[in-house]
């Protein structure tokens, strides 16, 4: 798993098959300054019962239930993404977006994962929220 964003990582990571991996906060910079979209990759419960970031673009690269990959990703992808901007894509954990910053790469996107997702990693209790992740950086975010 990648959940290794510090708080003092200010650049991307490059990786392969995809543009890079970028901690939350910088993503966010991207974002609101306008230079990428923010595309979270969660299912539509996770979204619904989690929470989500206002503004950000409801696209599951896998739906529940039985988790398949979502046929539309792609064409949902081209039109969220003009051209010219970063794709920052962000699920749980940082663990699904890798594999949709991938497939965005093949259509030609330039795409990046945010590291930790929208969670982070469980604890020891196996609860998320509690070890990085957009929310716990104090990100904007709603429920309900």
């Amino acid at each position: 798993m990648r959940h290794d964003a510090g708080e003092a990582q200010a650049r991307p990571r490059a990786d392969q098959g995809y543009a890079g991996d970028v901690p939350p906060q910088l993503a966010y910079e991207w974002w609101t300054r306008g230079e990428a979209v923010l595309v979270d990759v969660r299912s539509d419960a996770e979204r619904e019962w989690v929470g989500f970031v206002p503004g950000a673009v409801p696209l599951a690269w896998k739906q529940w239930p039985g988790m398949a990959v979502n046929p539309g990703f792609d064409a949902g992808l081209r039109a969220a993404v003009p051209p010219g901007k970063k794709a920052l894509l962000m699920c749980r954990s940082g663990v699904r977006s890798v594999a949709a910053a991938k497939r965005a790469a093949e259509l030609g996107i330039e795409a990046y994962n945010i590291l930790e997702g929208f969670e982070g990693d469980p604890d020891e209790n196996g609860h998320r929220g509690r070890r990085g992740g957009w929310r716990l950086r104090g990100l904007p975010w709603r429920q309900g």
